[in-house]
């Protein structure tokens, strides 16, 4: 511990790397009733804390290993640290990337002008051909996690925290990859403060160090997720794991659904967008205090990067409702025949804000829907499954089911040999709780809807689409049931891609 705080102290990291901010975020620390701050990593030169360590290893370098260049793998943010410190020092610099490594990560590395290979589909894949390289040709291996300058320098995050804080912490939540970051940040806390947490936070599909320390020693994973692309790592170091061991409080898993809610906890507070790698400590708050429920106490969360292709908000954005457990999904089955839709809402959906409603006509006796409602948490899922089954609703919670949320929820709909003389309307009506039923409720049950498509976008108008099956001679009255119902809509029976999929 000596040596290493030494080395945190006399560490070289500012000569490239700033102080970043501490900052209060001050609705999410009324919201869960603790003070919450946040370290805004997501501020370096390189949008990441590796600039911290990578840096630091590399200064220290001497002439003759400085001359031969430096070699390193990495996801990205490591990538990024050492072709900016190799560019400020004037150093040639080699970089091994995941092939899976998002664009951006790869386009950043390039603009510090060092050279880039792509190899394999995780860090560890790249890690050993990195290695390959650096026995082919001569280049210094900068490690990103286990080795004592690059710990180091990350460590220099906690000693900014100290100062910052005045010292006034109860736990600090550090994601964790490999074990660079939250090796010094626990080695420095402890030091100065041993009754401060230090919680590191891992994907569920990324665990490495929860089962490193449960084990009691280094285990590698089989595989490991690349969402949170920036700490997918299959083996921790050995330096670090044994830092970890001794200084690290625990290990806290989340989910896919909880990174995704706490990168927009950290938007709504910073107004900026972390990747999800970077997101993992406020996601370990946000668990830590719905289900330990502590008040009153000060928390912080390390933003530990943002480099993130803008293209993966959408898929985020998709997944932060259930993330917040602010929505649920089920299927439900109900008997086909018109005023079946209505029946459902006015029922069992009524006071229920609907958040998507998917249906397609299959046979004649029943229809299975999907569709996601305002629920929070398992009681009140329980709950409503309840009502469904008091209603005589057969249904399935999806909730927490990968296959429902990442494809069939975009794969309902199809071709239906059932329906006949279909016309398609899209509909735009005021977004406001209970709109969707009253809008069931206003199509009344003359004709049987054979097609139904319902998502809230987070705008003024929701949006559906409706397939209705009008026999000829209700043509005309149809149409001025359109007119008196006061939406907008356009008729979509013509449309090229309606004929194509449904």
């Amino acid at each position: 511990m000596q040596r290493m705080l030494r080395q945190i102290l006399t560490s070289k990291v500012y000569e490239a790397a700033i102080e970043t901010p501490l900052e209060e975020a001050t609705a999410l620390s009324a919201q869960l009733h603790n003070r919450i701050l946040l370290k805004r990593e997501d501020l370096q030169p390189v949008f990441s804390f590796k600039l911290r360590g990578a840096y630091n290893k590399i200064a220290h370098l001497s002439a003759t290993e400085k001359a031969k260049g430096v070699i390193a793998a990495s996801a990205g943010n490591h990538a990024q640290g050492v072709a900016f410190s190799a560019l400020k020092l004037g150093l040639k610099a080699l970089i091994v990337m995941p092939a899976t490594t998002p664009e951006i990560k790869v386009c950043a590395v390039k603009a510090l002008k060092a050279e880039v290979v792509l190899h394999g589909d995780s860090y560890s894949e790249a890690a050993a051909h990195c290695t390959k390289l650096a026995g082919l040709n001569g280049m210094t291996y900068i490690h990103p996690f286990d080795d004592e300058l690059v710990i180091a320098g990350q460590g220099t995050v906690a000693d900014e925290i100290m100062r910052q804080s005045a010292g006034k912490l109860d736990a600090v939540f550090v994601p964790v990859g490999g074990g660079g970051l939250i090796a010094g940040m626990a080695c420095y806390l402890k030091a100065l403060d041993p009754h401060i947490k230090v919680i590191g936070v891992e994907p569920y599909d990324s665990d490495a160090m929860y089962h490193s320390l449960k084990a009691g020693y280094p285990v590698e994973l089989d595989a490991v997720g690349i969402f949170a692309d920036g700490v997918a790592v299959k083996k921790v170091g050995q330096f670090t794991f044994d830092l970890c061991l001794k200084y690290v409080d625990e290990i806290i898993r989340v989910s896919t659904d909880e990174i995704c809610g706490a990168i927009k906890s950290v938007y709504q507070a910073t107004r900026s967008i972390v990747e999800p790698a970077g997101a993992l400590g406020m996601a370990g708050i946000n668990q830590y205090v719905r289900e330990r429920k502590p008040e009153g106490q000060t928390l912080v969360a390390i933003n530990s990067g943002a480099n993130m292709n803008f293209e993966r908000l959408r898929y985020i954005a998709e997944r932060t409702l259930t993330g917040e457990q602010r929505e649920s999904l089920f299927a439900v089955t109900i008997p086909e025949k018109p005023g079946s839709l209505r029946h459902l809402c006015s029922e069992v959906l009524e006071e229920t804000n609907i958040t998507e409603f998917s249906y397609r006509l299959s046979t004649r006796e029943e229809a299975h829907i999907f569709v996601g409602v305002s629920l929070g948490g398992s009681i009140a899922r329980t709950a409503f499954t309840e009502r469904l089954q008091q209603q005589g609703y057969a249904s399935t919670d999806l909730t927490d089911n990968e296959l429902a949320k990442t494809h069939l929820r975009y794969m309902i709909g199809g071709r239906s040999p059932e329906a006949l003389r279909e016309k398609l309307y899209r509909f735009w009506f005021p977004e406001r709780p209970g709109a969707l039923t009253r809008f069931l409720a206003d199509m009344g049950a003359n004709w049987n809807i054979s097609l139904f498509q319902y998502r809230t976008i987070g705008g003024d108008f929701g949006r559906v689409l409706i397939g209705l099956e009008i026999p000829a001679e209700d043509e005309a009255k149809f149409a001025h049931f359109l007119k008196a119902l006061g939406y907008r809509y356009e008729e979509a029976t013509s449309d090229p891609a309606y004929h194509l999929f449904l």
